[in-house]
């Protein structure tokens, strides 16, 4: 198994971002992970308005998949994400959905035991969730704080143990990066941030050759979900609806329009957050209706 080290960093994906380890289709990966201010917050007398924003969300990795070319998928399969004792929960004046109301920072250290982060006298259970995951994009350069097609900060609580997480691979290699890990986080992350913390993430990572996607997928037990971002929420809702009424189509070979009237019987929009340069949602469809493999055609 391989194992990328917390000090093997990038804070922005683009085409050509430098491998630190290389890997073949099938492999093992330990990816040491650290939490989304760099390890600036160590106490709540630290506040968000007073860390180097420059060194915040940083990505471990990325690792060189042999033989993935663009038009390749990249399987990314959780197995484990082990997290540290404990986490760091942060306002920020003008940011999150009520930025407007916050008037000075405030950090919260958040404990974590036996499965559950204690805060303000309740026992919250633990959801550990991967914040920052991608590959290299096809053009452009993006901050690892920032979403797009090939992945990055999607913050969807869905990214977690169990889940796999499917990737379009823009150039050779995929050059898969993941970091940000969140103990648990409400879908939305309203205040601007999940319980922020150090992790240990376990993967295993396959190559699918000539499948392409537009978007990241995340499969979990009983859903497949398009994860989609925009400039806007509702920006983002149309274009997931779009490519899930796409899929739709194409894969259970109806018409559009009836592929349209399945996914609003069947299909349910979340959304996975609002804080972030871009928004991000997901478009969650039932396995029952048609599984995994078939809607992507593996």
């Amino acid at each position: 198994m391989k194992r990328i080290t917390k000090e093997k960093i990038i804070y922005q994906f683009s085409p050509d971002i430098i491998p630190v380890e290389k890997i073949n289709s099938g492999e093992i990966v330990f990816f040491e992970s650290n939490d989304c201010f760099g390890h600036q917050i160590q106490d709540e007398a630290t506040l968000c308005t007073e860390i180097d924003f420059s060194q915040v969300n940083p990505a471990t990795g990325p690792v060189f998949v042999e033989g993935a070319e663009r038009g390749d998928l990249l399987k990314v399969k959780i197995f484990d994400i082990a997290l540290d004792q404990a986490g760091f929960c942060v306002t920020v004046p003008g940011e999150g959905a009520l930025g407007e109301r916050v008037h000075k920072a405030t950090t919260r250290m958040i404990r974590f035991q036996e499965g559950f982060f204690r805060f303000r006298g309740l026992r919250i259970p633990a959801r550990p969730m991967v914040g920052v995951i991608g590959v290299a994009p096809l053009e452009g350069e993006f901050p690892t704080g920032s979403p797009w097609k090939h992945g990055g900060n999607m913050d969807t609580s869905d990214i977690t143990e169990g889940s796999i997480v499917y990737f379009p691979v823009n150039q050779k290699g995929a050059l898969l990066a993941l970091g940000d890990c969140h103990g648990v986080m409400g879908d939305g992350e309203v205040c601007v941030s999940g319980c922020e913390m150090n992790a240990e993430v376990t993967v295993k990572i396959d190559l699918i050759k000539n499948v392409s996607i537009s978007w990241p997928i995340v499969e979990t037990r009983e859903h497949t979900m398009i994860i989609v971002s925009g400039d806007s929420v509702d920006n983002a809702l149309k274009e997931a609806t779009d490519q899930v009424v796409t899929l739709l189509e194409k894969s259970l070979k109806i018409s559009w329009d009836d592929a349209y009237i399945l996914a609003s019987l069947a299909v349910d929009l979340k959304v996975s957050q609002i804080v972030d340069p871009k928004k991000t949602v997901r478009a969650a469809i039932p396995k029952t209706i048609i599984s995994t493999n078939k809607l992507l055609d593996l």
